[in-house]
């Protein structure tokens, strides 16, 4: 597949490439040019940071892509839509662990478990072809992922409850290990301090770059809004609640390279009691179309949705099994918004002081025993009927006897697209550079001629 199609030439990959940007990206970039300009920039930086903001063109391809390792019902599982190496971390979930998982669901929806896999063993292999390792190596680490996702598929046939199992500090090890320690260590202080100041005994956000003060109009839809949104939360469970009295809101601006463009708002309530080291940010964040429902047609499944924040809060707890109390939707003006907290328990997994093969090697298998998690959970335990089957077992029934063939199968697809990737990104920055990106390729700025 790192080949163009017989008959494609370099600029009709090119189009290709500017046409589905537009395409995923036209209201958004109407809306905050600048934004895009700003977002399509740090994708110019390599390619895996290319690759981290073109899941639509990713699922473009899958659309063409003859997929062996799919079927009646593993064609429509529960998927986290874009499962590539840096969206894995901790947050504590609903019953105060501090678990290690996938921590990003934005692009959640139904579809191929495949697609999952084949997105994270691409996105690894530009990551490690960053650290220079050899295309053996690569193969080495990304059999230990695949591996560890089978092995944990099948412990999950043999478990009772599902939703018990998670990476925790007494089951994991390496820098997986260390990951959960340190965010045990962090404090709801902490991040107030970061994002807050007291005056006069009262806490309000600090000014910032990133924020921006409401007019009463503005402030009033959003505290509406977030009336709105208590509706959808679950109890917490062995857990206190909040009042939802709230302190202060701001609005704030997308956060991360897929995000670019979405409108998103703070706001603080005060905690589990009157203590001010207790209040709680929460984070309103406009729903964005999923990658993978721009090549996924069948329409019971977008009726599910209300709209794209519920999709947003409903895919995660899927996904999640025991999310966060505080996660859920609600709407603004008519637009869908996921809701959840800014927790200080949140720590993405850092791998650039993962430098040899054999620090990776461990990751990668919990890396796969949390894909596996991620997608067994989300069947028909939970509490919706998109999913009307048990996951781990139609992996299974799916891969049958064949699991050399998958596992040589998906390795040799991430170097192929992983290649493929390379010289996407070439052509990307090319048109970015020559202005071929309708709307958005034009700083505005010109050098003063001397």
């Amino acid at each position: 597949m790192a080949e163009s199609p017989v008959g494609v030439t370099h600029g009709d990959r090119a189009q290709q490439i500017v046409d589905v940007l537009v395409d995923a990206f036209s209201d958004l970039m109407t809306a905050d040019a600048d934004a895009f300009r700003t977002k399509f920039r740090k994708m110019a930086a390599d390619p895996f940071a290319f690759y981290r903001g073109t899941a639509c063109l990713f699922y473009a391809d899958m659309a063409q892509l003859e997929d062996r390792w799919c079927d009646e019902r593993t064609s429509r599982a529960w998927i986290q839509g874009d499962l590539h190496a840096e969206n894995f971390g901790t947050y504590m979930d609903g019953a105060g662990r501090i678990v290690f998982d996938v921590n990003d669901f934005d692009e959640a929806y139904v579809g191929h478990v495949s697609w999952d896999l084949r997105r994270f063993v691409a996105s690894f292999a530009l990551l490690a072809w960053r650290k220079a390792f050899g295309d053996e190596v690569i193969a080495d680490l990304l059999r230990g992922y695949l591996e560890g996702y089978l092995d944990q598929v099948r412990a999950f046939t043999r478990l009772d409850d599902d939703t018990s199992f998670a990476l925790v500090r007494e089951n994991t090890e390496g820098a997986v290990h260390d990951v959960i320690l340190e965010t045990s260590a962090r404090s709801r202080a902490g991040l107030l301090d970061r994002m807050t100041v007291v005056e006069d005994f009262t806490r309000r956000f600090a000014e910032g770059p990133r924020t921006r003060r409401l007019d009463d109009a503005e402030r009033e839809r959003v505290l509406a809004a977030l009336d709105r949104y208590r509706g959808t939360v679950s109890p917490p469970r062995r857990r206190r609640d909040v009042a939802y009295d709230v302190k202060d809101v701001v609005a704030t601006g997308g956060f991360g390279i897929g995000s670019a463009g979405l409108p998103a708002y703070n706001v603080l309530l005060e905690g589990y009691d009157q203590a001010l080291e207790n209040d709680v940010v929460l984070s309103l964040k406009q729903g964005n179309v999923p990658a993978p429902s721009r090549v996924v047609r069948d329409p019971a499944i977008r009726a599910a949705f209300e709209h794209e924040g519920h999709r947003t809060a409903v895919s995660q707890r899927a996904l999640q099994a025991n999310a966060s109390q505080f996660l859920g939707h609600t709407e603004i003006d008519g637009v869908g918004f996921v809701v959840q907290e800014l927790s200080p328990y949140e720590s993405d997994l850092d791998w650039e002081d993962l430098t040899e093969p054999e620090e990776i090697a461990p990751v990668l298998v919990q890396l796969g025993r949390a894909t596996a998690k991620m997608h067994c959970v989300g069947d028909a335990d939970s509490d919706h009927t998109l999913v009307p089957f048990q996951t781990e077992e139609a992996i299974l029934e799916m891969i049958g006897d064949r699991q050399e063939e998958f596992i040589a199968d998906l390795i040799g697809f991430a170097h192929s697209y992983a290649r493929r990737t390379q010289d996407d990104f070439r052509l990307f920055v090319d048109a970015f550079r020559a202005g071929r990106i309708p709307g958005i390729s034009s700083s505005g700025w010109h050098p003063v001629r001397r």
